[in-house]
């Protein structure tokens, strides 16, 4: 099968475009025709090796897919030849073919190209369980999201918005901040321009913010925290800036605040039914209207490392993905 393909661990450069082996398919997994494959800030780490999960070489980066399956193991009752499916893989998405274990797999409604489940499962799942069940978001309370403009970000205001929440969106250039109010932000922070902890005391007539979403890190992590209501949660959910910031440990006590891990990967393996709950309203929505991923380049399987590099670069706005049938 035709495959991108990480040899030695490295920069989007490194990867080639190549022959695979087809997957093995094990008795409790599934083999998927991959359609289409999100692109992810988790991909860029995996193929570094600065993930938390660390896959032998050679192996594809590529963690969410969307397409049909060809095969399934023995054990497998849930699904059968045909069914068009999305499946959180981990690795190996940037390939023809993908083995998924079935409890990793959810059956899609009909009617969401395979482009649009591709591009759900990071972004929305992650933002969802953020927003949701760990922040606890509240209709009125106030929402500041950080590098707004990227997959993540983007999902976040959107559904912050869609929870009756007011979304401030905070990112580094105009271009990006018009996208977010496209999204549903009803205000602004350039935070290259302004400084961050100033403008959430204005914009929230000094009061601060109730949720902080925070997938950046870096420099913009004190700041923002330093703007955060009393009692406001505090969501980490990456660093795509890539310093992980040291918080002067005063600030949660002098603010009363919580601050929250974000590590929806994990949620979904040890939280598979309320995962699947997640996946389910979110899908409900997409098939609503009421949320629709903001693809912000398409790419071949022969070009997907350049989708990689897009991200790395800060570039992408809103989600790519990998076409691949």
């Amino acid at each position: 099968m035709k495959a991108i393909i990480c040899e030695q661990f490295g920069l989007p450069e490194t990867l080639r475009f190549g022959e695979l082996p087809d997957p093995k398919l094990g008795p409790d997994q599934v083999l998927i025709g991959v359609e289409a494959c999100g692109v992810n800030f988790p991909d860029v780490l995996i193929i570094q090796n600065l993930y938390q999960f660390k896959p032998e070489l050679p192996f594809s980066p590529g963690g969410e897919v969307a397409g049909k399956i060809i095969s399934v193991g023995e054990k497998v009752k849930s699904f059968q030849v045909g069914d068009f499916v999305l499946a959180l893989c981990g690795w190996g998405g940037f390939a023809e073919k993908v083995a998924v274990d079935a409890d990793r797999v959810f059956k899609l409604p009909s009617g969401i190209p395979a482009e649009i489940a591709a591009t759900t499962l990071y972004t929305y799942g992650t933002s969802y369980h953020a927003l949701m069940d760990r922040a606890n978001l509240q209709p009125g309370e106030t929402l500041l999201v950080l590098g707004a403009a990227g997959g993540v970000g983007l999902a976040a205001v959107e559904l912050g918005k869609l929870m009756g929440a007011k979304v401030i969106a905070a990112a580094s250039s105009s271009e990006k901040l018009e996208l977010c109010l496209e999204k549903g932000a009803e205000l602004t922070i350039n935070y290259e321009t302004e400084d961050l902890k100033s403008r959430i005391k204005e914009l929230t007539n000094g009061k601060g913010v109730d949720v902080i979403y925070d997938p950046v890190g870096g420099k913009f992590t004190e700041a923002a925290l330093r703007g955060i209501a009393w009692k406001g949660r505090y969501l980490i959910v990456g660093f795509a800036n890539g310093e992980i910031p040291k918080i002067p440990m005063n600030l949660p006590l002098l603010k009363g605040c919580s601050i929250m891990g974000v590590f929806w990967g994990q949620f979904s393996k040890l939280e598979p039914e309320k995962s699947f709950q997640n996946i389910a309203q979110l899908m409900k929505w997409i098939q609503e209207g009421k949320i629709k991923q903001h693809i912000g380049e398409r790419f071949s399987l022969e070009d997907s490392p350049k989708a990689l590099r897009a991200i790395l670069d800060r570039k992408m706005l809103g989600k790519g993905v990998v076409i691949i049938k």
